[in-house]
């Protein structure tokens, strides 16, 4: 009886080995195989007239603005440096976030005006409009940096009150006398 099992390297081997192509049917034309180009990115880069990119953040009720050029890595929020304007590290680190997915660390200025919201938001907002300026500069980052979430606006808000109610759900103390 004879061994019919194969090895892996065997199965290897036919797979890449060439298929002969099937015979047309007749009356079927035989159509030429597609040439494959470089793959393009999705998008086109969109740059204002001093080479900088920009996008709009946003997170529960801040809004950030944000440009984006090359440079040392400078983050700069309202006019203040970033460890001025977000003293808190985990602040700092939320906004940099974008840059370690993307592998830009130290690659770009970050120019940013920010209004609304608190800190927790402002900060959310502008780690939202460093990801879209991040894609529109370099269009080929934008499958990393959405994979990671960034591109998504998390569109969570404080629910408005209700009447009737002493806030959105909590109902006024019950008094039985």
């Amino acid at each position: 009886m004879s061994d019919n099992r194969q090895s892996l390297s065997d199965l290897a081997a036919l797979a890449s080995a060439p298929r002969p192509a099937a015979a047309p049917v007749a009356g079927e034309t035989v159509a030429a195989a597609p040439v494959q180009a470089e793959p393009t990115p999705l998008r086109p880069q969109q740059l204002d007239k001093y080479g900088r990119a920009y996008a709009t953040g946003r997170r529960k009720d801040a809004v950030a603005r944000v440009w984006l050029k090359p440079g040392s890595g400078k983050i700069v929020i309202n006019g203040r440096d970033q460890e001025i304007y977000f003293a808190r590290p985990t602040l700092r680190l939320v906004i940099n976030q974008p840059f370690g997915v993307a592998e830009r660390e130290g690659q770009y200025d970050v120019i940013c005006t920010v209004k609304g919201g608190g800190l927790s938001g402002q900060a959310g907002a502008v780690k939202h409009g460093i990801a879209q300026a991040l894609t529109r500069f370099e269009p080929a980052l934008r499958s990393p940096v959405k994979a990671a979430g960034f591109l998504t606006r998390d569109s969570r808000t404080v629910e408005r009150k209700k009447y009737g109610r002493a806030k959105a759900r909590r109902s006024f103390q019950f008094s039985k006398r």
